[in-house]
């Protein structure tokens, strides 16, 4: 059974960073992408960065330079590094992943639970 386990959640000040996680299990190869979204309260999901296993990536408005997605793809993890942190940046993250779809959709096969950052002082 595939999961994915985000990590690395929290509360930090304005300013702060942090860095999230997401290891994935349960799949017999390495996934093909793996990205990261994020949601607020009454809002829609929000795509924030992809990254393939070539290691290409791509971002979206969300954070502008302020998130960098990585990946260590003999842990099976994916990472967000987030800096210089905002209050509107407050949402659960979640991680997506999918063996054969990258770069064209947003549409993922497989999704974790999410991990919570709150940005406040």
């Amino acid at each position: 059974q595939v999961q994915l386990v985000e990590s690395g959640g929290g509360q930090v000040q304005p300013g702060g960073s942090l860095r999230l996680s997401c290891k994935a299990s349960g799949h017999t190869d390495s996934f093909y992408c793996m990205a990261w979204f994020r949601q607020t309260p009454g809002q829609e999901r929000e795509a924030v960065a992809r990254i393939n296993t070539e290691g290409s990536t791509s971002y979206t408005q969300a954070m502008g330079d302020r998130g960098t997605i990585s990946r260590d793809g003999a842990k099976n993890t994916a990472y967000l590094q987030l800096n210089n942190l905002k209050p509107e940046d407050t949402a659960m993250y979640f991680c997506a992943a999918d063996a054969v779809l990258c770069f064209g959709t947003w549409e993922y096969e497989y999704w974790g639970q999410g991990t919570q950052v709150t940005v406040s002082s």
